[in-house]
Formats: C-alpha cells, sequence, structure tokens
C-alpha cells in the first residue's frame, strides 16, 4: 500500500491498525525537518492525515470506495528536533458519506507533539455506479 507514496517518502511505517486504533510512526530526519532544524509542521500534518485514512479504508469496501481528505487541522504543541513521532488516529463519526477522526501525535517519550482533527470523505471509484 505504500510503496511510490507519501507514506514511503516519508518513512512511515503502520504500528497498529484496528477499527478503533490507527498507529503510524515517522522517524524525524532531515527530509521532514523545516530550514530551522525542527520537524516540519506539513510533515506532521501528513502523518496525521494518513493515520486517519488508514482507519477509515477499513470502514469501506476498497473494491468499490476510497478515502479522501476534505479537511484537516493541526496545533502544534511541541518542537522536535529528532527521534520518532507516532500519529495515534481514532473515530469520532463514521457516516456513509463522512468520516471524523482525532489523531494526538507523540514522541518517543509519549510527550504529546501535536493534535489534530480530520474529516474524510468517501467516494465510489466507480463513476459509473454514482
Amino acid at each position: 500500500m505504500a510503496h511510490q507514496t507519501l507514506m514511503e517518502a516519508l518513512h512511515m511505517n503502520i504500528r497498529r491498525q484496528s477499527t478503533e486504533l490507527v498507529s503510524v510512526e515517522m522517524p524525524v530526519t532531515g527530509s521532514v525537518k523545516q530550514p530551522m532544524g525542527f520537524l516540519h509542521g506539513g510533515a506532521t500534518v501528513s502523518l496525521a492525515e494518513t493515520a486517519a485514512s488508514i482507519g477509515g479504508m477499513q470502514y469501506v469496501d476498497p473494491s468499490s470506495q476510497a478515502i479522501v481528505g476534505i479537511e484537516i487541522n493541526c496545533n502544534h504543541l511541541q518542537a522536535k528536533k529528532d527521534g520518532i513521532v507516532t500519529a495515534e488516529a481514532t473515530p469520532i463519526h463514521i457516516g456513509k458519506k463522512t468520516m471524523v477522526w482525532n489523531i494526538n501525535v507523540v514522541d518517543e517519550d509519549n510527550q504529546l507533539i501535536a493534535i489534530s482533527r480530520c474529516t474524510l470523505g468517501i467516494i465510489n471509484t466507480n463513476p459509473k455506479e454514482d
């Protein structure tokens, strides 16, 4: 699933995957830092949306449906220069056309780095059936 994707480019790894919790980790390396040497907010948001999207895929039929991001917000609470950050996504709302996920991004010491909320859309991958 992650081959030639942003997950691969940012070295994200799925650590846990269930309908109630998805955990995806990402090392804080040069490829995810901003010019001042800290974890880039965009990388943190990418990690959060990835975890939510993986969770969302568990609620749809992958042969005819897909998950797409509609909206995401993120509050960056603590700077990070190295180590590993992990997005822990939990569902808030699972509907027929949308989902809402809460994502906490923590470091290897379980310190809260960022909090995020992501709204996902459920789309039909066979447009002839719309």
